[in-house]
């Protein structure tokens, strides 16, 4: 992948090492505010931190509360320096959104398509811009 396009969500600009998951999660129930680590035990990344990161994953799933989690971990400073998804994510996006008007602290949320979702990797350090453009970095952010 040298570059993907994506729709932004929520705007914003983030680099960052993404943590792909193959699953839809609620993050009501599926990552710990407190430390940012995904606690649902059903989840292919179960015991990963997202904070930081830039998570990848294919849906959200479950109740809007998910946005409240989102808003707990702008908070706690152990937000996602970013989100991507597959499919539009309304809890998600809100959350990031109130973030930023209650926090000042900015979480891009971007949507992109089964083929740019299918070249994101593992562990790969990326770069967003504003616009939406999914860039392979090369060295550390």
């Amino acid at each position: 992948m040298t570059s993907l396009s994506s729709r932004p969500l929520v705007h914003g600009e983030a680099v960052g090492s993404v943590l792909l998951s193959q699953r839809a999660l609620s993050l009501w129930g599926g990552i710990d505010p407190e430390t940012g680590r995904i606690v649902d035990p059903r989840h292919d990344r179960c015991g990963e931190t997202v904070s930081g990161r830039i998570f990848a994953l294919p849906a959200e799933k479950g109740s809007s509360t998910g946005s409240a989690i989102l808003l707990e971990l702008a908070r706690t400073g152990r937000a996602p320096a970013a989100i991507i998804v597959r499919e539009p994510a309304v809890a998600i996006a809100v959350g990031a959104i109130v973030a930023g008007e209650l926090y000042g602290r900015r979480i891009p949320v971007f949507c992109v398509d089964e083929s740019g979702f299918a070249v994101l990797e593992d562990g790969e350090t990326i770069r967003i811009t504003e616009a939406g453009k999914i860039e392979r970095t090369r060295g550390e952010p």
